[in-house]
């Protein structure tokens, strides 16, 4: 088989790389929805775990969870990008590699979601937690349909 040939997914490869760019644009949208309403929802759930915050302290811990979301989905597009370039390339390690990136980032995914803080509930806001577990639910998409498809050779 030539290298132009692995590069030309057939039918179920073009499956493998729409999964993979839905993974893509969905952790660019969960990077992006803290701050469309990062004023109301991340300040409102820190409010309600420390009541006794001042003002500019739920200020502060709203832009530490920022710049966190925004570094993790930085992470996740690059970690995208990369896997979704092996796939394309034929690459004999893709499906290792796009396994163990797809364990990383749902274990990342599920700490943001699952971790509780010093006030007993969960540090990030749970809508803002359960939008950030959907790009796995591509990833685990992508990963069925990449181990099913033949190996390059």
């Amino acid at each position: 088989m030539s290298a132009l040939d692995r590069r030309t997914p057939g039918r179920s490869g073009r499956g493998v790389l729409v999964a993979m760019y839905t993974g893509l644009g969905l952790t660019v949208a969960a990077a992006i929805v803290p701050y469309l309403d990062s004023a109301h929802l991340l300040a409102e759930h820190i409010r309600a775990g420390y009541p006794d915050y001042t003002q500019a302290r739920i200020d502060s811990a709203v832009t530490t969870y920022l710049i966190i979301l925004s570094s993790i989905g930085a992470l996740g597009v690059v970690a995208w990008l990369g896997t979704t370039w092996s796939v394309k390339a034929g690459k004999r390690w893709a499906r290792p590699v796009a396994t163990a990136t797809f364990a990383l980032g749902t274990s990342v995914a599920l700490a943001a979601l699952l971790t509780e803080d010093t006030s007993g509930d969960t540090g990030l806001a749970p809508l803002l937690g359960w939008i950030g577990m959907l790009p796995c639910l591509a990833g685990l998409l992508a990963i069925v349909l990449l181990w099913r498809q033949p190996q390059a050779r």
